[in-house]
């Protein structure tokens, strides 16, 4: 089982760090990636780290502000936002590839957690 948590209401130019626990399997040799879907569009890939923590990638959009890291020892992958826009409330999902490195797209990607609400707001 996947779990997200740390989302919540933030204002403008706020900073959260979202974390993604797996309660019964180790993540160490598979991708991890964090998604997000707004109300009316797509889920869109916002970043991914490989299983041993040495590749990461992000969304353009998010580069520079976004952080993803990973605590194999403790089964948990984190997302530290900084710098957050009220166009990027949503909710917030992580997720396990079947690949050492997923990559942002949704397809490559087989088990999802629940999500955390992410809202950006003054």
């Amino acid at each position: 089982q996947l779990v997200e948590s740390g989302g919540g209401l933030v204002q403008p130019g706020g900073s959260l760090r979202l974390s993604c626990a797996a309660s019964e399997f180790t993540l160490d040799y598979y991708g991890i990636g964090w998604f997000r879907q707004a109300p009316g569009k797509e889920r869109e890939g916002v970043s991914c780290i490989s299983g041993s923590g040495d590749s990461t990638s992000y969304a353009d959009s998010v580069k520079g502000r976004f952080t993803i890291s990973r605590d194999n020892t403790k089964r948990t992958v984190y997302l530290q936002m900084n710098g957050l826009k009220p166009e990027e409330t949503a909710v917030y999902y992580c997720a396990v590839s079947s690949r050492r490195f997923g990559g942002l797209e949704r397809t490559k990607y087989n088990y999802w957690g629940q999500g955390t609400q992410v809202t950006v707001s003054s």
